[in-house]
């Protein structure tokens, strides 16, 4: 945007270039038409080199000032439309437009009359007009000679007459009659005057005249040299004269001159001198044709010029009157395109359709500054809904995930991408059956169903552990209808929440409540049964001669195996018994060790290794739980070692601690048979085992512990890729370890 200066001083500038215009066109019309009326010869003042060329530099002169303010003037304008000047664009084309319309006819006229000018001094100039000139000129001028030349006759036949003796004797002796002779010779030949005169004296002996009208005019002293040599001297009419004289020396006379005059038409001599003027200013204007063509094309140029000059400020006149109420509205709608809806624009006097245009600009103003105002109240209160909502969102544990029409993910709530454990850029925007295969049953039955919705369980593995989701999904229906009764689908929304630790809560519940139950009914008959077996044995051993070796295997087979189904019952009992926790601050990693003592003292074929961390800070924990979780997993690492084929790498077992994430954690890690791939969760349920004379109940223990300190059972395969590795993971201590740092 321009600023305000800059436009001040943009007017400032145009206004006075339009006085520096007004003025090129005056002085351009004066010089025009200067130059037209010296060129014709209006004026007294006549055309000249000189003169033409001070008309032509001073033409010149105002022609490239015309061309100079023009060119800056729409430079300015360009400039304008680049600063983006509401309106310049507008200006550039009506100026375009006036200055089109005034050229054009002007050069359409320049190339026809330059054609016709050419055409005309092309006929003028033309072998048979200068014929004409030429022949004109030729006979006035044969018409002269003729006439000097029947002078001179007529001057050397008197003279052959006068110089004979007798007319010498005569001219002597009878003077009068010597002068009637002459007058004859005057009348014979139509000669106007005929004089003698002494050259000496310039006394005139003879006179001789046709009317006392011709006066004798003495000849100029440079003929009467000539004649001295004999010569006829023939002297032409002067300007305006029409009279021939010739004049000659009389032989035999001592000094007299022989002196005619004869008289011509003046109407001849008339002639002859127009034919002459005409013949020169002919000349003159072959000679100076291009100058004309010249002249002619440089004033046509200057009246050009003055036009467009004229049709470029006229334009620039008009456009500004119509220009101004549409900048106004520019501007205006420039504000409100910018979020000013109360800008308003002032209703001009003028066309009847800019002073409604600017009328209903204000209404429509007005309007939206209404429907803005109704629209930020019900933005604002639909923005407070919106937070409302997404607070609410945020806030349930659950997980929430809006689906559109083309199954594709619009909405994900923090809850869903935590119990996912993915990002927000994995799955907005894709199918849900490409990103969430495991949904995907429960939502088809959704698309089935009338009502739009299903629900069921469904089982997902979260970075490595499997998880238990009870899925809802419900569809979103345009208008709030019901989509059974004809409501239109705009999507789906789908409710899911993790009860994995409800689900292994049930079972624990339920497999404790067994447990319970097998303990009681079990425990109650094995003592019985194993005081009765070692009753008989002592007592009957010794009287039983037949199949004594069977009998005595029969009964201690049954003291084994009542002894067996006692451990598993004090496991069943320990499992259904489990007590709480009672945290105290402790070494994590002195437990560790005083917890593998016995393990490290009786694996002599087993490496047991420590990886344990110095900058673990005590925490509160149940360290009798603890060392019996601790024991467990070294425990099922060296049967997981014994489990492996004859012939393996020595067992190794290394036992490690840190934290993670400001959480504690103890990791045993074996290079044993290894982990089953499938179910690997469910192996810390109760009685679910993968060796032969397993309870299943050890994992399960392991687990109960660890939740009972808030903590979880991590089952993975060893880094190495052979073995397994099994962490527990305590809750985060951020705040014990502060006070410990």
């Amino acid at each position: 945007m321009i600023k305000r200066p800059e436009i001040q001083l943009a007017k400032r500038v145009r206004g006075l270039s339009a006085w520096v215009a007004v003025g090129l066109v005056v002085l351009g019309t004066i010089v025009g038409v200067g130059t037209f009326l010296l060129l014709t010869g209006l004026t007294p003042i006549k055309p000249s080199g000189d003169s033409i060329r001070l008309l032509l530099m001073i033409n010149g002169v105002v022609a490239i000032s015309m061309v100079a303010l023009i060119l800056g003037q729409m430079v300015h304008l360009f400039w304008e439309r680049k600063q983006g000047t509401a309106g310049a664009g507008l200006h550039i084309r009506l100026v375009t437009l006036f200055s089109v319309v005034a050229l054009v006819p002007a050069l359409l006229v320049a190339a026809f009359a330059s054609v016709t000018l050419n055409r005309g001094l092309d006929s003028l100039f033309s072998v048979q007009t200068r014929s004409i000139v030429d022949t004109a000129a030729s006979v006035a001028e044969a018409y002269m000679v003729n006439a000097t030349e029947a002078t001179k006759v007529d001057l050397a036949n008197i003279s052959t007459d006068l110089v004979q003796d007798t007319q010498q004797q005569l001219y002597k002796d009878n003077r009068p009659e010597f002068i009637q002779r002459v007058a004859r010779h005057a009348a014979l030949r139509n000669l106007a005057a005929v004089y003698m005169f002494n050259k000496t004296s310039k006394l005139v002996d003879v006179n001789v005249t046709a009317n006392e009208a011709i006066q004798f005019v003495p000849p100029p002293e440079d003929a009467m040299a000539q004649t001295e040599k004999g010569d006829i001297v023939m002297l032409a009419p002067g300007r305006g004269g029409n009279v021939i004289r010739a004049l000659m020396k009389l032989p035999g006379y001592t000094d007299e001159q022989l002196y005619v005059y004869r008289v011509i038409s003046p109407e001849v001599v008339d002639q002859l001198t127009k034919t002459r003027d005409a013949k020169a200013e002919y000349d003159r204007l072959q000679k100076d044709r291009v100058g004309v063509q010249l002249t002619f094309g440089l004033v046509y140029a200057l009246v050009a010029l003055i036009f467009l000059l004229a049709a470029v400020w006229a334009g620039m006149w008009f456009s500004d009157r119509l220009v101004q109420p549409i900048v106004r509205l520019l501007n205006a709608s420039r504000d409100v395109a910018s979020g000013n809806f109360n800008a308003k624009v002032k209703v001009i006097e003028g066309p009847g359709d800019l002073q409604r245009l600017s009328q209903t600009f204000n209404l429509m103003t007005d309007q939206i500054a209404q429907s803005r105002d109704a629209l930020v109240r019900t933005n604002g209160q639909l923005d407070d809904r919106r937070r409302f909502t997404e607070a609410m969102l945020e806030g349930v544990s659950a997980g929430v995930i809006g689906l559109s029409p083309d199954h594709k993910i619009t909405l994900l709530n923090r809850a869903a991408l935590f119990h996912l454990g993915r990002n927000e850029s994995e799955l907005l925007g894709c199918n849900i059956h490409e990103v969430l295969p495991q949904f995907s049953e429960v939502y088809d039955q959704a698309l089935l169903r009338p009502s739009g919705m299903a629900e069921g369980q469904v089982e997902l593995v979260v970075k490595g552990h499997e998880q238990s989701f009870i899925l809802r999904i419900t569809t979103e229906v345009e208008g709030g209808a019901i989509l059974s009764a004809g409501g239109t689908a705009m999507g789906h929304v789908m409710t899911f929440d993790d009860i994995t630790q409800l689900v292994s809560a049930q079972r624990n519940s339920a497999w404790s409540d067994i447990a319970r139950r097998i303990a009681h009914e079990i425990k109650n008959p094995l003592t019985p049964i194993q005081l009765s077996a070692e009753r008989l044995k002592r007592k009957y051993l010794k009287e039983i001669t037949s199949d004594r070796a069977v009998f005595e295997q029969c009964t201690d087979t049954i003291i084994r195996q009542v002894g067996d189904l006692g451990r598993i019952v004090d496991e069943f009992s320990s499992f259904a018994r489990m007590p709480s926790a009672v945290p105290e601050m402790n070494n994590l990693n002195e437990m560790v060790r005083e917890a593998t003592v016995l393990q490290r003292v009786t694996a002599s074929d087993i490496d047991i290794e420590f990886v344990l961390s110095q900058d673990l800070k005590p925490f509160a924990f149940d360290r009798r739980l603890l060392t019996q979780a601790v024991t467990n997993l070294v425990k099922n690492a060296r049967e997981a070692i014994e489990a492996r084929e004859a012939g393996s790498a020595r067992g190794r077992i290394l036992i490690s601690t840190g934290m993670h994430d400001s959480a504690p954690f103890v990791r045993v890690t074996d290079n044993g048979i290894g982990l089953p791939s499938e179910n690997r969760n469910r192996l810390a349920e109760p009685y679910m085992t993968t060796r032969e004379k397993g309870t299943g109940l050890g994992l399960a223990i392991v687990k109960r512990i660890m939740e009972e300190h808030g903590g979880a059972l991590r089952l993975t395969d060893a880094p190495s890729g052979r073995g397994a590795s099994v962490t527990l993971e305590f809750a985060p201590q951020v705040q014990v370890v502060r006070e410990s740092a």
